[in-house]
C-alpha cells in the first residue's frame, strides 16, 4: 500500500469518526428540532434570503438545470423526509449556503467560476451535507437562543450609538453569511463526497473547486492590494473554514473506493452558463473600474484610485486597503423636510454633527457634516452628504475614515462627493450589462490575446486564467471551450 493511499486511509478514517447518522443529528446531543421545525424555518426565512441577495436569477432554464443537479445528488443523500430547494441567486459575489429544511442556495457568481458540472455538484453536496448533518438547524438554534438572553438587546451608550452602527454596517457589510465549526466543515465534506460519488460525479471535483476559490480570492486581494496572507477573507472559504488537503486525501479514497471513471460534465456545464451575467445586474446598477452607474435610476459616481467598488441591493460600498470605508445608499424623502434638516434632524438625529453647511452638488441641494464615533475597530470620522435627488428621493454618502487618514483623504473625498451627477436618457440607454461568453479556442489564440478585449479595468490575462483554471504559464489548446467577458 503506498503512502499516500495509507495516509488517505488514516485520514478517512478520522473523518469518519465525525460523520453522524442524518436523521439524528449529532451524537450524544438530544435532536434540537423536528424536521417539520426546520422546514418551517426554511420557508420563513426564504423570502429574506431574496431580498438580501438580489432575488433569484431569472433564467428558468438555468435554474432548472441546475435544481436537476441538486435533486441528483439529494436522491444520493437518501433522505427522502426532506424535500430539497435548490436556487440561483441573482448576484454575482461567489457564494453558496443553505437554511434548515433543504433551502439550498448558490449565486450566479459561484456559477460563473466554477469549471464544470461536478464541480457545481460538489458545492451543492457539501451544502446537502450541513443539511443532512443539521448543522444549519444548530446554528440556527444557536442564533435564537443568543437573542433571547438577558442583555442581548442591551441599548448602546447614548450619542454615539447611531454613528457607530453607521459605521460598523459599512466595515461588516460583506460578513453576510456566518460560518461553520472546522468540525461540521470536515464533516459536510466527507457527506458530500459520499453524495458525489453516488451520484456519478468525480469526488476530485470538490477540492479541483477550492482550487478555483483561492486563485479567484488571491486575483481579488491583489486587485485590491490586499496582503496575499489574507486571501481567504475575499472568499467564501472565510465562511466555510475548509482544508484543501483533507478533502484531496478523502476525495482520491472516494474515487478508489468506486472503482470506476466518474463524470465531470464540461461541454454540458459550459453549454448551461452560455450569456450568463457577470458582474451586477443592470437594475441594480454597474460597477466599471472605479464608477458606479445606475442606468435605470440615471445617475454616476466615482470613487478614487486605490478604492474597490462592491454593488448590492442595499448599497454599494468602496474599500481601500488602509480600512476607510465608502457607503452610498438611497433613501425616500420625507415629506416637509429640506434637505439640511432632513441631515441634522433625521438622518443624524443622534449625532452631533459638526461643521454642517447646504451646499450643490451638480445641479442638486445637498448637505454635509461630520463627527467621530467609536466603534469595535476603534474611533472612525464620519463625513455625511445627503444629496436630493428629485422630490422623491436623497441618495446619501457615508465616508468612514480612520482619523490618522481624513486629512490626507480629503481632496478625495470631496471629488467623489461632486462626482455625483445624472445620467441622460442617450447615456443610461448606452449602458449595457456584461455577460459571460463561451466558445472554441482557435489555432494561435492565447490567454493574453483572448482576454485583451473583455471590458474589465484591471488584471484581464490574470481574470481569463482564473475563470478557465488555467495555471500561470498554461498554454491553450485549438477547440477547448474557454470563458470570456463581453458586453
Amino acid at each position: 500500500m503506498t503512502g499516500r493511499r495509507m495516509a488517505a486511509l488514516a485520514l478517512a478514517w478520522m473523518l469518519a469518526a465525525c460523520v453522524v447518522d442524518p436523521a439524528s443529528g449529532p451524537a450524544g446531543l438530544p435532536q434540537l428540532v423536528t424536521r417539520a421545525d426546520e422546514l418551517a424555518v426554511g420557508r420563513e426565512e426564504h423570502p429574506r434570503i431574496l431580498r438580501q441577495f438580489g432575488g433569484a436569477y431569472d433564467e428558468p432554464k438555468l435554474n432548472d438545470y441546475v435544481d436537476q443537479v441538486g435533486q441528483n445528488l439529494a436522491r444520493a443523500a437518501v433522505l427522502p423526509e426532506v424535500g430539497f430547494s435548490f436556487t440561483v441567486l441573482n448576484n454575482p459575489v461567489v457564494n453558496a449556503f443553505a437554511l434548515p429544511g433543504g433551502f439550498v442556495y448558490v449565486t450566479r457568481g459561484l456559477l460563473v467560476l466554477a469549471g464544470n458540472e461536478a464541480e457545481l455538484a460538489s458545492v451543492l453536496a457539501h451544502e446537502i451535507g450541513h443539511i443532512t448533518a443539521r448543522h444549519a438547524a444548530q446554528r440556527h438554534k444557536r442564533a435564537a437562543e443568543r437573542a433571547v438572553q438577558p442583555g442581548a438587546a442591551k441599548p448602546p451608550a447614548p450619542g454615539k450609538a447611531a454613528g457607530s452602527e453607521m459605521a460598523e454596517r459599512a466595515e461588516d457589510a460583506g460578513s453576510y453569511v456566518q460560518g461553520y465549526s472546522r468540525e461540521q466543515e470536515i464533516e459536510a465534506d466527507t457527506l458530500g463526497i459520499g453524495y458525489l460519488t453516488r451520484a456519478g460525479y468525480d469526488p476530485a471535483a470538490m477540492p479541483n473547486f477550492l482550487t478555483r476559490l483561492d486563485a479567484h480570492a488571491r486575483l481579488q486581494a491583489e486587485l485590491m492590494g490586499v496582503p496575499q496572507d489574507q486571501a481567504d477573507r475575499m472568499s467564501f472559504t472565510a465562511t466555510h473554514p475548509r482544508t484543501a488537503d483533507r478533502v484531496a486525501a478523502a476525495a482520491l479514497l472516494a474515487g478508489e473506493v468506486a472503482g470506476a471513471a466518474l463524470g465531470l460534465g464540461e461541454e454540458r456545464y459550459l453549454r448551461q452558463i452560455d450569456g450568463i451575467l457577470y458582474g451586477d445586474d443592470p437594475d441594480q446598477g454597474f460597477v466599471r473600474g472605479r464608477e458606479f452607474l445606475h442606468p435605470k435610476l440615471k445617475f454616476r459616481f466615482e470613487v478614487p484610485a486605490g478604492f474597490h467598488l462592491f454593488n448590492s441591493t442595499a448599497r454599494v460600498i468602496a474599500r481601500n486597503a488602509e480600512e476607510s470605508v465608502f457607503l452610498f445608499d438611497q433613501v425616500p424623502s420625507p415629506p416637509g423636510l429640506g434637505i439640511a434638516d432632513y441631515l441634522t434632524l433625521a438622518w443624524s438625529r443622534e449625532l452631533k454633527l459638526d461643521d454642517v453647511e447646504s451646499i450643490f452638488i451638480n445641479g442638486f441641494a445637498a448637505a454635509t457634516g461630520w463627527t467621530r464615533v467609536d466603534t469595535n475597530r476603534g474611533p472612525r470620522d464620519l463625513r455625511l452628504v445627503a444629496i436630493q435627488f428629485g422630490a422623491e428621493t436623497i441618495y446619501r454618502f457615508t465616508f468612514i475614515t480612520p482619523p490618522e487618514q481624513t486629512q490626507s483623504l480629503s481632496v478625495d473625498l470631496r471629488r467623489t462627493t461632486y462626482s455625483f451627477q445624472a445620467l441622460s436618457a442617450e447615456e443610461a440607454a448606452a449602458l449595457k450589462p456584461l455577460r459571460l461568453r463561451i466558445a472554441p479556442t482557435q489555432p494561435g489564440d492565447t490567454a493574453a490575446s483572448l482576454a485583451q478585449p473583455m471590458p474589465v479595468a484591471e488584471g484581464r490575462e490574470a481574470l481569463f486564467r482564473v475563470l478557465n483554471g488555467l495555471k500561470p504559464d498554461e498554454e491553450l489548446t485549438p477547440g477547448r471551450l474557454v470563458k470570456t467577458v463581453a458586453e
